[in-house]
C-alpha cells in the first residue's frame, strides 16, 4: 500500500508540475500575442521570438492513435486488453519524452534514452500485433525521436528508424509499408529541424542580449572613468588655486583676483567638457592638457619643465596621452610635496612615449606598479592597454615618482586608439 501511495503521489507531483507549466506557457504566450499586435500597430517587427516551447506543443499529435482507440471501443482488436495496455505504455512514454525534449539536460539524460527504446519496443510490437491503424505509431515514434536526437546521429537514425518501420509494415501489411516509412522519416527530421532552429534563434537571441548588456557595463564604467580624469583633476586645481587666493588675499589683492579669474576659468571649461562628454564628443589635446597642467603646477608651488620633441601625433594619440598628463599632473599636486615636476613627450613612426617625473616623496596613493594601482592609473592602464599601449608607475631610484606610458602610433592601431579614448553617445 504504501508503494501504491508513493506512486500516486508522484503522478500527483507530475501532473501538478505539468500544469504548472502549462499555465506560465499560456501566460508567456499572452504575453507575447500582446507584444506582436502592439508591434504591427506600430509598424514594426516584433523582436521577441515568442514564448519558450514547451511538451504541450507535442500533445495534439497523439490524435494520430484516435484510430487505434477506435478500433479498441468497437471491439475490432483482439485481446484489447493487451492492446489498451500497449496504447497506455506508449502514451504515457510519450509524453514522458516530449516534455524532457525542450530543455538540454533532461533530453540527453540517459532515462529519457531509454523511455524513448522502450517507445520504440512498444510501437514494434503493437505494429506486429495488429497492424492497420497501429502502424500509425511509428510517425509518433519518429517525431519524439526527432525532438530527442540531435546533432551528427539524427539523419542515420532517421534513415534506420524510417527503413525499420517500412520493413515492419510490409511484413505485416504489405501495402501501406512506403507511406509509413516516409511518414516516419518526415516526423522524424522536420521535427528535430524546427526545435533546433527555435533553439538556435533563442540562443542567439540571448547571446545578443548578453553582448548588449556587456557592452552598457562597458560603457558605464568608461564614462566613470571620464568623470574621474575629468572631475578629478579639475577639482583639484580649483583647490589649489583657491588656497593660491586665500594667501596672497591679504598681501597681494591683485595677485589674489588673477587666482580667483583662472578659477572661474577652469570651472567654464570644466562644466564645457563636461557636457561634451555627456554628449560624447570631447576629444582632448595634448597641447591644452600640458597647458593646464603647467597652469596646475605652478599654482601649487611646483616647478613645471616641459619637453616635446618626435613626429606630430594623431588626434586620438593625443587624446590618450592627455588623459595621462591629466591624471599623473593631478596625483603630483594632491601627494607627492614635490618642488619640480618634468614632463617629456617623444615621438617617432612607431611609438609614442610619455613620462612624468616629480622630486617628490616618491610615495602615491597606492604605489601603483606596472599600471596597476588606483582607480585613475587603472582606468588609465586600461585606456591605454585597448590602444596596445602600456604604462607603467612607481617610484624613481632617483627619488621621487615616474609616470610613463607608451602607444604605438602605426595607422592600424589609431581605430583601437580612437575607440578606446572618444566617450559615445548611447
Amino acid at each position: 500500500m504504501s508503494g501504491i501511495r508513493s506512486w500516486w503521489r508522484t503522478v500527483g507531483c507530475q501532473v501538478q508540475a505539468w500544469q504548472a507549466a502549462r499555465a506560465e506557457w499560456k501566460a508567456d504566450m499572452d504575453r507575447f500575442k500582446a507584444q506582436q499586435k502592439a508591434a504591427r500597430k506600430g509598424g514594426r517587427m516584433p523582436e521577441h521570438p515568442g514564448p519558450q516551447p514547451t511538451g504541450f506543443a507535442l500533445m495534439p499529435w497523439l490524435l494520430m492513435g484516435l484510430g487505434s482507440f477506435s478500433n479498441l471501443l468497437q471491439g475490432k482488436t483482439s485481446n484489447p486488453w493487451v492492446g489498451g495496455l500497449g496504447l497506455f505504455t506508449f502514451n504515457s512514454l510519450y509524453v514522458y519524452v516530449a516534455f524532457r525534449a525542450f530543455h538540454k539536460k533532461t533530453r540527453e539524460a540517459t532515462s529519457t534514452r531509454v523511455a524513448l527504446l522502450l517507445m520504440g519496443l512498444v510501437t514494434t510490437g503493437l505494429a506486429l500485433g495488429y497492424g492497420g491503424n497501429w502502424l500509425l505509431f511509428f510517425p509518433l515514434l519518429g517525431l519524439a525521436t526527432g525532438a530527442i536526437v540531435r546533432g551528427p546521429w539524427l539523419g542515420r537514425t532517421g534513415i534506420a528508424l524510417a527503413a525499420f518501420a517500412g520493413a515492419v509494415s510490409a511484413f505485416r501489411d504489405g501495402g501501406d509499408a512506403v507511406n509509413i516509412a516516409y511518414g516516419t522519416f518526415l516526423s522524424t527530421m522536420v521535427t528535430a529541424a524546427i526545435l533546433s532552429l527555435s533553439e538556435a534563434v533563442r540562443d542567439l537571441r540571448a547571446a545578443r542580449e548578453e553582448l548588449a548588456r556587456r557592452a552598457v557595463e562597458q560603457e558605464r564604467l568608461r564614462f566613470s572613468r571620464d568623470l574621474h580624469d575629468l572631475l578629478g583633476h579639475t577639482l583639484s586645481v580649483i583647490v589649489i588655486k583657491s588656497e593660491a587666493a586665500r594667501r596672497l588675499a591679504d598681501r597681494d589683492l591683485a595677485a589674489a583676483l588673477t587666482q580667483i579669474g583662472d578659477i572661474e576659468s577652469v570651472g567654464r571649461q570644466a562644466l564645457t567638457e563636461i557636457r561634451e562628454a555627456v554628449t560624447g564628443y570631447r576629444e582632448g589635446s595634448l597641447a591644452t592638457e600640458l597647458s593646464r597642467a603647467c597652469s596646475a603646477l605652478t599654482a601649487a608651488s611646483v616647478e613645471p619643465a616641459v619637453r616635446r620633441s618626435g613626429t606630430p601625433l594623431a588626434p586620438q594619440t593625443e587624446a590618450l596621452l592627455g588623459w595621462v598628463v591629466r591624471e599623473a599632473v593631478t596625483n603630483v599636486v594632491r601627494h607627492s610635496d614635490a618642488t619640480r615636476c618634468e614632463i617629456t613627450v617623444d615621438s617617432d613612426t612607431e611609438q609614442a612615449r610619455l613620462t612624468v617625473t616629480d622630486n617628490g616623496t616618491g610615495k602615491a596613493v597606492t604605489r601603483p606598479a606596472e599600471g596597476i594601482g588606483g582607480t585613475g592609473l587603472k582606468g588609465l592602464t586600461e585606456r591605454l592597454a585597448a590602444a596596445g599601449g602600456s604604462l607603467k608607475a612607481g617610484p624613481s631610484p632617483r627619488g621621487g615618482f615616474t609616470v610613463t606610458a607608451g602607444i604605438p602610433v602605426e595607422p592600424t592601431e589609431l581605430a583601437a586608439v580612437g575607440a578606446a579614448t572618444a566617450p559615445r553617445s548611447s
